[in-house]
């Protein structure tokens, strides 16, 4: 098997520059001078270059992942993982034979003729390109090549924090942030939109990562699409919790793509239709009162209005309110209600009134009855 080379300062680097230091060295000494351009990629940031030319085997094992500071996103390249199929091809026609189809297997490797395994994970498609035109140049007079990918890998990504369904998620080649974020669910009610944090692995065996912070409201508002950036394997997504939502946010939460289509609510009690309803993400209580056909007349206790919330760590919360028609959305009169809420509109004293004489008159009534058909038996059979 084939690893980049050895040497003593990317073994011994903790920080971009000693490891870019490193790379520097190995380079001079590996590549000819038309291949070190491309080598070192100027469009990847530093601390990408710094780490891509090392080995796993020149890892220690207890070097910590390093998390860089670098937050863009638009000069970030394809790194080479498992699972992806590339092509190699020379420029010499003689060397025909020795191109062809490329996969990379589970342990990072590459079958090569000529070299056997060689080492490609971890890499951008122009730092590999460059290193096999190092190694091919120990065998070949014009070892000049390209290096295509031909079909990328199912991308491996992590969407966690305030989305419905965290976890670990294969999405396709051209995922953007959105599209990850509606594949876990959508958003909670609960969800900043303006700290969603993405981080991303840099090109090289190091476990080297960067993150910046997004904001997805400024997608929303103005349609800013830097905040909504492609996605790569193995990106971490996280979203924050916001302390105390704006109304006017939640509003915009539930309009969006963002969050779920819908939710279920039940709403039970004095109402005209009872049950569990479907209803847009967010909608506020007095809108879930009205699609259950609104309260009954002189039954509900407007008053006394209890939304009942299951809560993620299996407690449940429940607070009152009044049916206020003239209050806009907000925590305190008109919450915006969640998946799985249960909202219950008690029943006014004239209802509770009418029930217990309901209760105490229809047993009277069936002894009437009973009264009436037997007096009414005797009189026909004396």
């Amino acid at each position: 098997m084939v690893y980049p080379p050895r040497n003593t300062v990317t073994r011994r680097a903790r920080g971009p520059l000693a490891a870019a230091l490193g790379l520097g060295l190995w380079l001079s000494a590996s590549l000819p001078p038309a291949l070190l351009a491309a080598a070192a990629d100027p469009a990847q940031p530093a601390g990408s270059r710094a780490v891509a030319a090392a080995s796993p085997a020149n890892r220690p094992a207890d070097r910590p992942a390093t998390m860089a500071a670098d937050p863009r996103l638009d000069t970030d390249l394809y790194v080479l993982g498992p699972g992806d199929s590339l092509n190699l091809s020379f420029l010499d026609p003689s060397a025909a034979g020795v191109g062809g189809p490329i996969s990379i297997l589970n342990d990072g490797t590459a079958s090569l003729a000529l070299l056997g395994s060689v080492q490609l994970t971890g890499l951008t498609i122009s730092q590999a390109a460059a290193w096999l035109t190092s190694l091919y140049g120990r065998l070949l007079r014009r070892p000049q090549l390209n290096l295509t990918l031909t079909t990328p890998r199912p991308m491996k990504i992590s969407v966690l924090g305030e989305v419905d369904r965290p976890g670990l998620y294969t999405v396709s080649g051209f995922s953007d942030v959105v599209a990850a974020v509606q594949g876990a669910g959508g958003i909670t009610q609960m969800a900043d939109l303006r700290r969603v944090m993405l981080r991303r692995r840099l090109p090289g065996p190091g476990g080297a990562y960067k993150q910046t912070e997004l904001n997805l409201g400024e997608l929303l508002q103005f349609g800013n699409q830097r905040q909504n950036p492609l996605l790569f394997d193995g990106d971490v997504l996280v979203l924050a919790r916001a302390s105390q939502p704006m109304p006017d946010e939640v509003l915009l939460m539930g309009a969006s793509n963002l969050s779920p289509a819908t939710i279920d609510v039940n709403v039970i009690g004095e109402v005209k239709t009872p049950g569990r309803i479907p209803l847009r993400a967010n909608t506020p209580l007095v809108e879930a009162i009205l699609s259950a056909g609104g309260p009954n007349n002189w039954r509900a206790n407007k008053g006394n209005v209890e939304l009942v919330r299951l809560n993620r760590n299996g407690t449940a919360t429940r607070q009152i309110f009044t049916l206020n028609y003239t209050k806009g959305v907000s925590n305190a009169f008109n919450p915006p209600l969640r998946a799985n809420d249960t909202v219950i509109v008690h029943r006014s004293l004239y209802g509770e009134a009418v029930d217990v004489l309901n209760q105490a008159i229809v047993p009277l009534t069936q002894i009437a009855n009973f009264w009436a058909y037997y007096n009414n038996w005797f009189s026909n059979n004396p």
